[in-house]
């Protein structure tokens, strides 16, 4: 099906196939896209799009081939993406270098790579959704760290470098001095917020509207039994995001439609 053959709006999840991705594939679906739901394992994200009437493809965010191999058969079917959720992340157990690589790797960069791949297939007036988290807010970070990420005009540039100076700080045992938090998926956070920013300038000459999304402290695998929220609110913060009018506000950070602190 072609963006030619139907005016039914696309859009794309990234890690579909269980918790907040999958909720939001199922909400974007009964809000009328056609919705492209990519998952690293084939088995469980074939077996979650077929649950949710969506379209599955296989997909891993730090795989370089297999973000080309999903671009690729995208634009070879014609498709056209009016929405793109990053929502795919990791929290791993532990804090090391190793950690905090595969960590920064999947929840910064993978959005990053994620977002440039596809931009072909953005039209102007597009939507990019950055799934994020209350833990990016930049209230805990000492003042040198949150001013450099709350800088007006952060690049992308600006956030990578912050970023890689984090993993070498913890390869190096000298994160606490530099002022870094000990968990690395709070510091990917708070740099996919600053990268939301940096994108949403980038972008907004084609009117391609970036912002994040807090699904807030939520019942999942990640969350756990004892978050306040249910899969359904968090899902449904993030597809506000997603189905913002064209007109709508760009670089902001939201959870429950509401503009809240970076």
């Amino acid at each position: 099906m072609t963006a030619t053959q139907t005016e039914t709006p696309t859009a794309l999840v990234t890690g579909g196939n269980r918790g907040l991705g999958l909720e939001t594939v199922r909400q974007l679906g009964t809000a009328g896209y056609r919705v492209i739901l990519t998952a690293r394992d084939p088995a469980a994200g074939g077996a979650a799009a077929n649950e949710a009437d969506a379209t599955f493809r296989p997909l891993d965010v730090t795989d370089a081939d297999s973000i080309a191999t999903l671009v690729d058969g995208l634009a070879g079917e014609g498709v056209r993406l009016d929405v793109l959720v990053n929502n795919a992340a990791i929290a791993l157990h532990g804090f090391d270098a190793d950690v905090a690589r595969r960590t920064i790797d999947a929840n910064v960069y993978g959005p990053l790579r994620m977002s440039d791949a596809l931009l072909p297939l953005i039209p102007n007036g597009g939507t990019i959704v950055m799934v994020s988290s209350g833990v990016g807010e930049l209230a805990g970070l000492p003042p040198r760290l949150r001013e450099r990420f709350a800088a007006p005009d952060i690049g992308r540039g600006d956030v990578l470098a912050l970023v890689e100076d984090f993993v070498a700080a913890v390869a190096e045992d000298r994160y606490r001095e530099a002022g870094w938090p000990g968990s690395a998926y709070r510091v990917s956070k708070v740099a996919l917020n600053a990268l939301t920013r940096a994108l949403a300038a980038e972008l907004a000459p084609q009117r391609i509207k970036v912002n994040a999304a807090c699904p807030g402290w939520v019942r999942t695998r990640m969350g756990g039994a004892s978050a306040p929220r249910t899969v359904d609110q968090g899902a449904a913060s993030i597809v506000w995001a997603a189905t913002l009018p064209e007109d709508g506000p760009t670089g902001g950070f939201y959870r429950d439609g509401r503009k809240i602190m970076w």
